[in-house]
């Protein structure tokens, strides 16, 4: 509505699609995360780098609804998300990938895929049987949905294996085939690299490149190999002890003096491109 914002809605600030302001969370006496806010524009690429415990998953946990913040705001689209259920957050087009994966390890690479199209399915047990029909149509449109992204990411000879059997980079391939299957507008990747070779991380890093060029999909992604982030970033968010302390280019991060402190103490260079990040 013009002039207006909808009850319940946030209105964007500088064209940023999703929008996390002042936002902390506490477990216990240990704070996760303390007064974080960012702000990311649609069709970018985001990373947020920082030492192990410095509170980046469990900003991706409440970005996609799996903690509640115990204060501030999560806005995306327009739509205030902070106390939304993850299922409604998926349906409002947000998908996400783990740090440890999370496949069904009995069922086959096209059957895992295919589950990321549940937010899409309209057609429920008893329409199914009433219309067969429109049930049949319907899973066929989805299939070839995930044929797509199967061919995508080159994984045409193993859309039948159980995902059991796969080396752990083509795993990690599967997991990102399925978040894609949501049709994602913003696409959450935790450690997307996370304990491959490097020729494994160079075809995950083009594939998420193609995402992002091909399908204008917005990423976050929390990344420790700091030649992926200042390659493949056009906003790099630093966090330390919960808290972000840098925010900018890649070029920019890099020579932060806060940033060089939190990674090495002071006194030192920041990680360079072919780092790793602790």
């Amino acid at each position: 509505m013009a002039g207006a914002a909808a009850v319940g809605s946030v209105q964007p600030r500088h064209s940023a699609q999703l929008t996390v302001e002042r936002a902390s969370k506490r477990f216990g006496g240990v704070r996760a995360v303390e007064d974080v806010s960012i702000s990311v524009a649609q069709g970018q690429i985001a990373s947020i780098i920082g030492p192990n415990g410095a509170g980046k998953t469990s900003l991706l946990n409440m970005i996609s609804g799996f903690y509640t913040p115990d204060t501030g705001m999560i806005g995306f689209e327009g739509h205030d998300i902070t106390h939304k259920r993850p299922a409604e957050i998926a349906a409002l087009g947000i998908a996400r990938t783990f740090q440890n994966i999370a496949l069904f390890a009995g069922m086959t690479v096209l059957d895992n895929i295919m589950l990321g199209r549940h937010v899409h399915m309209r057609s429920g047990v008893l329409s199914s049987l009433a219309y067969w029909g429109l049930a049949q149509r319907e899973e066929v449109a989805h299939r070839a949905r995930c044929e797509e992204l199967i061919e995508f990411l080159e994984l045409e000879d193993l859309r039948k294996q159980q995902v059991s059997g796969l080396a752990y980079g083509l795993r990690k391939r599967v997991e990102l085939g399925r978040a894609l299957a949501l049709d994602p507008k913003l696409l959450l990747l935790d450690e997307p690299m996370g304990g491959m070779n490097q020729e494994e991380k160079e075809d995950m890093a083009r594939y998420i490149l193609d995402v992002n060029q091909h399908w204008g999909t917005t990423i976050i992604l929390i990344e420790h190999d700091m030649t992926v982030v200042m390659d493949i970033s056009q906003q790099v968010n630093v966090f330390d002890r919960g808290r972000k302390i840098a925010e900018g280019s890649p070029a920019e991060v890099q020579s932060n003096p806060a940033v060089i402190d939190a990674y090495l103490g002071a006194g030192h260079a920041a990680p360079a491109a072919g780092e790793q990040a602790a």
